[in-house]
């Protein structure tokens, strides 16, 4: 079959070639009556677009950058779904690339994507002042997700990290755990900094004779499972975990099970970000609510916001709040926060 061309739409209709460009491409200069009969026409010869010559005509590729630490997990699974959401209502696609180990990884992947993109979403551990300013033009519409950056040029949208760490660290504390081990993520991973932070903090004040235990992790099951294990062979077991994910909590309730500990009338367990599973381990996992759907689309709707009001200034973005969760794995039967 043939492959049908702007000029077959235009012979079909008895417009001129710029005619059916100007109305499939929202342009002005036809009448209603017109651009509909053209539409109509492009539709029943099944007509479409070439993109590269579209892009030339209106200076848009209609579609968002996303740089990501990860792919993995079912945080990054939560966090794509809201930002395809949110794209699909703006008529956006979305150009996904993640898993880079340095900044030359991260710089490259950003420079592929210039010239394809209009704008991007980036939530990475190499990300500064300094590599924003190097690899990315500075008319792009950029939105930083959990990112330290403060700079006015880009806007940045957080999780409460460090409250909603601290939070759960207290009401586990307010449950009667003193000796609470803190299982910690990626050393330079910004989110797992803060979540540390918040930790200690409420460590240091509410249990402040207790020295506190931090174990090395990286986000992932198998990190939770070998931390778990590190802790059982200490001499003195901490009677609760509190790990800085979710999906760490659950590697760490599997070690726990291996090992004939229940959880939690030997050991207490929480984890951080509600991820879908949580509700469904068993027990069902306490832990601290992030609305990693929102996140997402907010950060989308960010940057859709920047491409329709280019000349608006760029202001500072949300900072989203988390609450606790209160399952079966921390042992409480009430909880200042959410239950279920």
């Amino acid at each position: 079959m043939a492959t049908i061309t702007i000029k077959d739409v235009a012979r079909e209709a008895n417009v001129s070639v710029a005619s059916v460009s100007r109305a499939l491409n929202g342009g002005s200069g036809v009448t209603a009556e017109t651009g509909q009969r053209i539409r109509d026409v492009a539709l029943r010869l099944r007509y479409i677009p070439h993109a590269a010559a579209r892009m030339l005509i209106t200076r848009r590729t209609n579609t968002i950058g996303a740089l990501l630490p990860d792919l993995y997990g079912e945080f990054f699974s939560e966090l794509i779904r809201g930002i395809d959401l949110a794209a699909r209502a703006h008529g956006l696609h979305l150009l996904v690339s993640s898993s880079h180990d340095s900044s030359e990884d991260a710089a490259a992947a950003l420079r592929a994507m210039q010239g394809r993109v209009d704008g991007m979403l980036i939530m990475s551990a190499h990300v500064d002042d300094a590599f924003l300013r190097a690899n990315l033009p500075e008319d792009l519409p950029t939105v930083l997700i959990n990112s330290p950056v403060q700079d006015e040029a880009y806007r940045v949208i957080n999780v409460d990290n460090y409250a909603g760490a601290r939070a759960m660290t207290k009401h586990l504390i307010d449950t009667g755990h003193q000796d609470i081990a803190f299982i910690a993520g990626p050393e330079n991973n910004f989110d797992a900094q803060q979540r540390e932070n918040g930790y200690r903090a409420a460590m240091a004040k509410y249990a402040s004779k207790v020295e506190p235990v931090v174990v090395a992790g990286d986000f992932t099951e198998e990190a939770g499972f070998r931390a778990g294990e590190a802790l059982l062979a200490r001499k003195k077991r901490p009677n609760a975990v509190f790990a800085a994910n979710d999906m760490m909590a659950v590697g760490c309730m599997h070690a726990f099970r291996e090992a004939g500990v229940c959880v939690p009338q030997d050991i207490a367990l929480a984890g951080f970000d509600d991820i879908p599973v949580a509700r469904y381990v068993a027990p069902p996992l306490s832990t601290v609510r992030v609305r990693i759907v929102d996140l997402g689309r907010s950060a989308l709707e960010a940057v859709a916001s920047m491409l329709e009001n280019p000349d608006h200034q760029v202001t500072a973005g949300p900072t989203f709040g988390c609450e606790i969760v209160v399952r079966e794995t921390c042992g409480a039967s009430s909880a200042p926060a959410s239950h279920e």
